[in-house]
């Protein structure tokens, strides 16, 4: 069971992939303001790295927060967007241990779409005119 493991809660997001409980790759980057635009290079680098393609993935495990209130937007949209697109079970955690606890819950709650946890209400700005 290969999983793609995602936390983009922070500038500095994750990625990872999992065959069954052992890390087989892991990679962190500066995303930051540009997490939009690194995300999906950095996830095809990273199954590329390991001969891997999107079509090899079994399940996804995002951190859902809180955290980033734009970060956890970008990565659960995306994460979201590939267990449709793949037909894959996705899990969110936020504990300490969150990938020991999203692989379990992969193998005992299994999900079709996750949504993030920020924390707090999102501070927006009221519109100029």
């Amino acid at each position: 069971m290969l999983v793609l493991i995602l936390r983009t809660d922070k500038p500095v997001s994750e990625i990872g992939l999992y065959d069954g409980d052992k890390q087989i790759a892991y990679h962190t980057w500066q995303a930051h303001r540009r997490l939009a635009e690194t995300i999906h290079d950095t996830i095809k680098e990273t199954l590329d790295g390991q001969g891997k393609t999107l079509a090899d993935i079994s399940g996804l495990i995002i951190y859902k927060g809180p955290g980033s209130f734009t970060g956890l937007r970008i990565g659960t949209s995306v994460a979201n967007a590939l267990a449709y697109s793949q037909d894959v079970p996705i899990v969110a955690t936020a504990e300490e241990d969150w990938i020991q606890e999203g692989l379990k819950l992969l193998r005992t709650d299994p999900q079709k779409h996750v949504v993030p946890e920020y924390g707090s209400a999102a501070i927006t700005t009221n519109p100029k005119k």
